[in-house]
Order: structure tokens, then sequence, then C-alpha cells
């Protein structure tokens, strides 16, 4: 993403958490991020001496697709935040639901990209190269072909994990935002959720591994929070339907028995389109 510029953050006078402050700040919109396909507004969030940058996505200005109900991507984007908080990871930026200028929308931390960060390249011949991990072959023109290879990164590979379970549609190069503190966040999962299995990734490198013992752990405590009185079954089921929920408990469930990450269906599109 781009912005007309960056907010630098004022002097902090709160102990406010930054999802309150997204939740309860006042909005004031800078600038539309133009590349979206949907509506996507850079704004200020403000309160009690505090100020950072955000992003505002109203449903408003969602645009209609066929395979996922009108109205939800927001709260999607959401839900997905709600499951990175519960692995422990961290992965999603702070992202709440709100009212806004154009009413209710996803409203979420503005991350600045740190650059120089290499996650995802073209190589020629057919290995992937120590260090990386080979994703397929993409046409490059002049009917050339080249190796698409991303990082052997742990972070990436906990960010698999977690499009996994929430099956995402949509993971992008341009979706992947390395930040200050060798942080990595992952952007832009209003396509997440969807009861069929969607996942369209450039993470396919560990497809058909056995999955770390910290991924395995990870994903107990995901099916205990998952369950009946679970804390996140009680915060997704605001966001998603009880179908979409039962669905995330079953890829959970499917992940732990098999103790591997998940490799394409071919049933779906395995990459999305464009992958950047």
């Amino acid at each position: 993403m781009s912005a007309p510029e960056r907010i630098p953050p004022r002097g902090v006078t709160s102990a406010m958490p930054m999802a309150e402050l997204l939740a309860e700040g006042e909005l004031t919109v800078r600038g539309r991020v133009r590349e979206a396909s949907n509506a996507v507004l850079y704004c200020s969030v403000a309160h009690d001496g505090r100020e950072a940058a955000c992003v505002y996505k109203p449903v408003a200005g969602e645009r209609p697709l066929w395979d996922f109900p009108d109205g939800t991507l927001a709260q999607r984007e959401v839900a997905a935040y709600e499951v990175s908080e519960a692995t422990g990871w961290g992965l999603v930026p702070p992202t709440v639901l709100r009212d806004g200028p154009y009413g209710e929308g996803m409203c979420q931390l503005w991350i600045e990209g740190e650059p120089g960060s290499e996650l995802l390249t073209l190589v020629d011949g057919e290995e992937a190269g120590e260090g990386w991990k080979a994703v397929g072959f993409a046409e490059v023109g002049d009917g050339k072909t080249a190796l698409l290879v991303h990082a052997d990164d742990r972070r990436l590979r906990r960010l698999a994990v977690l499009d996994a379970v929430i099956n995402n549609a949509d993971r992008k190069g341009g979706h992947l935002l390395p930040a200050a503190g060798e942080r990595l966040y992952g952007i832009d999962h209003g396509v997440s959720f969807n009861v069929e299995n969607k996942l369209r990734t450039l993470l396919w490198g560990w497809a058909g591994e056995p999955l770390t013992e910290e991924a395995v752990e990870v994903l107990g405590r995901l099916r205990d929070a998952l369950g009946a009185q679970g804390a996140l079954a009680a915060k997704l089921s605001d966001l998603i339907t009880d179908t979409e929920l039962d669905a995330t408990r079953e890829r959970v469930a499917a992940m732990l028995r098999s103790g591997r990450h998940p490799e394409p269906s071919g049933d779906w599109p395995a990459i999305p389109w464009p992958p950047v």
C-alpha cells in the first residue's frame, strides 16, 4: 500500500491499548489508497493526546463478490486479527470494527514497511537454493519461465499456518509487510473464512511437510479457544456465521490430525492472481 504521507505519532500520554485507540479515537480521513479494489482510506485516529495512522475500509465501499456474502469483508478482517492474537504470533496489525465517516467498517493500524527485506523472488533453474522454498514456475515473457520462491523464514511459516486456519483466499506478495524489529505482518484478509476450501497463497513452500512443534502447540491452543465455551469462539461468533466457525474448527482439527501443512486441493487455483 501507499499513502499520501506518514503521520508520526504524537507524544503518548495514555496507556490505552492500540486496539482501543482504533475503536474509540476520532477518525480523520487523510487520503485514499488508490491501488486497492475496494475503498481503502488512509486516516489518522486520535484520542486523549495520542495519535496513530490507520486504514479504514468502510463496508459501503466493498465491491460485491460472487463467493462471499455482501458486506462481510470488514468483519472477516477483524476475525483474522482475533485468530492471529489467539496464536500469540501477532501476525495481523491491530484491527477493529467501528463506525467512521462513511459508516461501519474495518479500522487497522497502518504499518510502515521496512525496505530491503526480500521474501519472494524469481530464480533460474529448477532448484530453490539454500534459504528458499519453491512455490512453482511462472511465465516471465518471451516464452520463458522462472521458479518462484519464498524465503525459508520462520515468520512466513507461521503466516502459512495462520492462512490455512482462516482459509485465506488471497495471500499475495504485496500483503506481506516486513516491519521494524524484524516483525512481519500480513494484511488484507477480507476474503477469508469461507466454508469451501479456497486457500490461495504464495506460501506453498512447506506444503505437505510436517508442522513444527511450535505450530502443533499453537493449533492445540486454537482448538481449545474455538470450543463451545472458548473465548475465541465467542469473538468470532459476532463476525462470521456459525457454519464458517464450524469450518474453522474443522480446519484446525484436520491440521492436528495430519500433523502437516496442507497441500493445494486441485479444486481451486492455488496461487492468487495477480500474485503481487
